[in-house]
């Protein structure tokens, strides 16, 4: 027992106990720095993404964004702090990341393709929550813009999936980008009727709209000799959220009040002659 004990006070040294203690220290302020750091970047993250709700013309995607990049950028920093209260070189760690980095983002092209232009989204804002669009053939309304997809939901309300790098890639269509968007309507009369008539009675049906702007004011002319009618092109402005319903209601109107007017609305007739029957 006392050779045992004269051992451990032997390997017991000063040196092995000031190391023991500076590790612990270590170990201690390591944790320190670890709950500071994880405090500090959720307190960052939510008082970034907070931001727009202070401002309503700033967009909450952007900010989350940024909340989420402020967030690993400083537990990245407190990481680096950890590592030098170890005496670990972090030049050397960086040139392993580096290389460990090149090699999984060969391996990962598509996916960081996908990063990039989710990066690239979020900065240049073609695009916001809640805009209705058109990507790649499919169209619907934006519900989130992560960094690697973007999310839509369908007038049917399906959830379409669309990786970023094909949603930067392929021409956008914002239908929610100006406030007012142009009714376009091509609407046809016989060959018989009085077009002078006809023009009247599409204006005051067009300008009776209480949706219709006034300026700029309604667009109304011949654009066209069918081979069965006289187009007119019919164009008004309107609000963007009353682009739809102004377009079904017109339709319907300009309808119902030729067939009162008397205007014919034509239709593509054929004519088919057939030789008579000769005699034999």
């Amino acid at each position: 027992m006392d050779l045992q004990l004269g051992d451990l006070s032997n390997w017991l040294t000063q040196e092995r106990i000031d190391l023991a203690i500076a590790m612990a220290l270590n170990v201690v302020y390591a944790i320190i720095i670890l709950i500071v750091a994880l405090f500090a970047s959720g307190w960052a993250r939510r008082r970034i993404t907070r931001i727009p709700e202070r401002n309503p013309r700033l967009d909450p995607t952007l900010f989350g964004f940024l909340g989420s990049l402020a967030k690993y950028g400083i537990l990245a920093l407190a990481g680096v702090f950890i590592l030098n209260r170890f005496g670990i070189q972090t030049a050397s760690l960086v040139a392993l990341i580096g290389a460990a980095g090149l090699a999984i983002g060969l391996a990962l092209q598509g996916t960081l393709s996908n990063l990039a232009a989710g990066v690239m989204l979020i900065l240049f804002r073609p695009f916001r929550v809640g805009d209705y669009v058109e990507i790649s053939g499919v169209s619907g309304t934006v519900r989130e813009v992560a960094l690697f997809f973007t999310e839509l939901a369908t007038a049917d309300n399906l959830q379409v999936i669309l990786p970023n790098g094909d949603v930067w890639a392929n021409k956008i269509v914002n239908y929610s980008a100006n406030p007012t968007r142009r009714v376009d309507l091509t609407i046809g009369v016989s060959y018989d009727t009085d077009l002078k008539r006809a023009e009247t009675v599409l204006r005051d049906i067009v300008t009776a709209d209480p949706r219709v702007h006034a300026d700029p004011e309604p667009f109304i002319k011949v654009k066209a000799l069918g081979d069965s009618s006289v187009d007119f092109a019919v164009r008004a402005w309107v609000d963007r959220a009353d682009w739809w319903d102004t377009t079904c209601d017109l339709t319907r109107a300009i309808k119902d009040r030729l067939d009162a007017e008397g205007i014919d609305i034509p239709y593509p007739t054929r004519t088919i002659l057939m030789p008579g029957n000769q005699a034999a």
